[in-house]
């Protein structure tokens, strides 16, 4: 009977199927390679350098989550209703909707920091909430994409709220995730880079969608944002702790003053703060103020999707070559930083006013996207350097929030503008003109520190 044992494989191999199975399982892992190969690499990048220990490395990916998920439903809503409609009524549409959508956001973004440092526990709970908002307001939007319908208006603004909130949180949760021997700055550049990584992967994903049906890109919106989801409560629950942290106000006043203040911020990251909230409020004006001229004044020989699309890549690549060179610079002498971004800002956008063409606004925009993110390192960095760490979570927060507001801001100025090209950068102009004066302010009133000055860790 020892010889029945060689028999059986041989029987097994005798009908095929010994083969059929190896070939089979080749074919799998030849299938499946591929996709389980970039997963990890993309864990490796992430993870890398601690941030796999520190819990960092999952918020990267929760961001890269939403810039996908964001994507999806900016090429839904741009390669549809926006040009199916009068630009009268657009804009009488959008500008109804966002005093009506925004402004409970605008009177409630006082509030979101305080209530922040009082309810310091359910951050990943409010991410959670954020993403999946979304993923509920793309479903409703898809019903009404193609139409047009009224009510597509509250609810792709509904969406920017929530993307808002999200970034508002994000914001503050990024300190508490610091690997050792890592600032700020580094961890904030990396989170950034992910979200625009993932923002110009998902375009042509969301643009082959479109080519399905006007609904699909809002369809992969919705898996993404409900994934996002559950990926952000895998992030560490010392996310929700707040042990040692204490609340910071937004100005000088000292702690025993009764009117809200910063206690414990200098003047050059007040005057750095204004300075961002000025680029951020041109980031919000040109979005707008764009999109509707050049819906009636295309750039010469394009359509206007097409045309936008040329504007919104070079605003994006400018931010993306920002994000990198902050990164770089390690946002030495941030205070100089600042003013020396946003005077370059300046002199394009008194040149575009100067000499109105498709071409100088779309280098305007690309200025612009990459002068806001060294500006906003270089924010970090001041914040990382000056402001203590029992109150530096809560800073972060708050003055995320208000610069969330005055992109708000800019984003109404430029619906309720004639649609006038010199009068649009001329208004663009002032607007980077006070953040420069206000930016200039803080190099003046910064105080000179010695080389290697231990608080100034900003690298």
């Amino acid at each position: 009977m020892g010889h029945y044992g060689p028999v059986a494989p041989v029987r097994s191999s005798d009908d095929g199927s010994g083969p059929a199975r190896r070939a089979g399982r080749a074919v799998g892992r030849a299938l499946h390679q591929p996709i389980t190969g970039t997963a990890r690499g993309i864990r490796r990048v992430t993870h890398a350098h601690g941030a796999g220990e520190s819990g960092l490395g999952r918020l990267i990916e929760l961001h890269a989550i939403n810039g996908a998920g964001d994507v999806m439903i900016t090429v839904a809503l741009a390669s549809t209703v926006f040009f199916s409609v009068p630009t009268d009524e657009a804009r009488g549409r959008v500008a109804l909707y966002l005093a009506i959508t925004m402004a409970p956001f605008a009177l409630l973004a006082p509030v979101i920091g305080p209530l922040l440092d009082r309810l310091p526990h359910g951050r990943r709970a409010a991410m959670a909430a954020a993403m999946l908002a979304r993923a509920l307001l793309a479903v409703m939007m898809s019903g009404a994409v193609a139409t047009g319908g009224l009510e597509l208006y509250p609810a792709a603004l509904g969406v920017l709220v929530a993307s808002k909130a999200y970034g508002v949180v994000r914001s503050a949760v990024v300190p508490r995730l610091l690997p050792p021997k890592f600032s700020l700055v580094k961890a904030n550049s990396r989170v950034t880079l992910a979200g625009l990584l993932a923002t110009g992967a998902a375009a042509p994903v969301a643009a082959g969608l479109h080519t399905i049906g006007p609904p699909w890109p809002l369809y992969g919106a919705c898996a993404i944002f409900i994934w996002g989801t559950f990926a952000a409560f895998t992030l560490p629950h010392k996310v929700d702790e707040a042990k040692g942290e204490r609340r910071a106000r937004l100005s000088t006043h000292e702690a025993h003053s009764r009117k809200p203040g910063l206690r414990t911020v200098s003047r050059p990251v007040l005057c750095g703060l204004m300075a961002n909230a000025a680029m951020r409020g041109l980031s919000g004006f040109l979005i707008f103020f764009l999109a509707f001229l050049l819906r009636d004044h295309p750039l010469a020989g394009q359509s206007a999707a097409v045309s936008l699309g040329i504007v919104g890549v070079a605003a994006g690549l400018g931010n993306a070559v920002g994000t990198a060179v902050g990164a770089w610079l390690r946002a030495r002498a941030p205070e100089t930083i600042i003013a020396a971004v946003l005077s370059l800002t300046l002199g394009v956008a008194v040149l575009a006013a100067v000499f109105v063409s498709g071409l100088f606004m779309a280098v305007l925009a690309a200025t612009a996207g990459f002068c806001q993110a060294l500006a906003k390192l270089s924010l970090d960095a001041m914040i990382q350097r000056d402001v203590p760490e029992a109150v530096r979570t809560s800073a972060f927060a708050r003055s995320e929030t208000l610069l969330q507001m005055a992109w708000v801001l800019g984003g109404a100025i430029g619906i309720a503008l004639p649609l006038n090209g010199v009068l649009g950068m001329a208004v663009a102009a002032a607007i980077v003109a006070a953040g420069t004066t206000m930016a200039l302010r803080g190099i003046l009133t910064s105080p000179r520190r010695p080389q290697g000055s231990a608080r100034a860790r900003v690298a």
